[in-house]
């Protein structure tokens, strides 16, 4: 039957921890997901692979934005690289692009020196590249282990037709795992492509701050508002539930497949 491997993206230790407990095959160490997720501080990496049971990735990004990076900060990226390793990241994920919108080939051949045996995921700064099926050729010929892909829209959902043909254009070179408006509701879909191993998820719910004493009107955000007292957490619930969809409804593998 078909095994596939469900990943959380989580934003913090407690929120890692939780998603492993809650089912996560692996997650994705990330911080500042209001910006689609930055390089992680070393204690919680060291903290979320010590107290779960699963394989944290780390991202590497060491802003928000674009994926065009200047000297300095993809020389502190190539620094991160070794701090994360040593703080006990079983991965990395990362994203560089020129300024015409292809995959920075020297870049990332530096960088998957750097990381040395630890597997690299070429994130989402993918589907803004200027042509998947190049950005594709160029990341396996470079030796990425996976792409995480929307398939170049907002939600994977939209692209399943393209998704596919990524799949397929991949072969075994490299993993193409889905992200993108993925619910327990419609995982289903997303499994039914042919060749789809590994699914990517969000899980985030708000809860209250437990501060007793607030103070309104100062807010520690410059472009949006941010509220200081709700905290993002775990759902655990749809965790569990996008677990439950992959373990309770495989879907028959090809190669397993025996014609009566």
């Amino acid at each position: 039957m078909k095994n596939t491997i469900l990943e959380v993206c989580c934003g913090s230790a407690d929120f890692a921890v939780a998603a492993a407990a809650a089912g996560a095959d692996r997650v994705e160490l990330c911080d500042n997901l209001v910006e689609g997720g930055t390089t992680p501080s070393v204690g919680s990496v060291q903290l979320a692979a010590a107290r779960s049971n699963v394989p944290v990735v780390a991202m590497v990004r060491p802003r928000g934005g674009d994926f065009l990076y200047s000297p300095l900060e993809f020389e502190v990226m190539l620094r991160d690289v070794d701090a994360l390793a040593d703080a006990g990241a079983s991965g990395l994920v990362f994203g560089v692009l020129d300024a015409d919108g292809r995959v920075d080939r020297e870049r990332v051949r530096q960088f998957t020196e750097a990381a040395g045996p630890l597997p690299v995921t070429f994130h989402r700064a993918f589907d803004l590249s200027r042509d998947l099926a190049e950005s594709l050729d160029t990341l396996a010929e470079l030796g990425v282990a996976r792409i995480l892909t929307s398939a170049g829209e907002s939600s994977v959902l939209d692209q399943l037709d393209r998704l596919s043909g990524l799949v397929e254009q991949a072969g075994t070179a490299l993993v193409i795992m889905p992200c993108g408006g993925i619910r327990p509701h419609n995982i289903e879909q997303v499994m039914a492509v042919p060749g789809v191993t590994e699914v990517h998820i969000g899980a985030t719910r708000r809860r209250a701050s437990d501060m007793n004493y607030r103070r309104d009107g100062v807010p520690m955000g410059r472009h949006y508002t941010p509220n200081e007292y709700v905290v993002e957490v775990a759902d655990t619930e749809r965790i569990r539930a996008a677990k439950l969809r992959l373990s309770d409804a495989r879907l028959p593998d090809p190669s397993e497949v025996i014609d009566a």
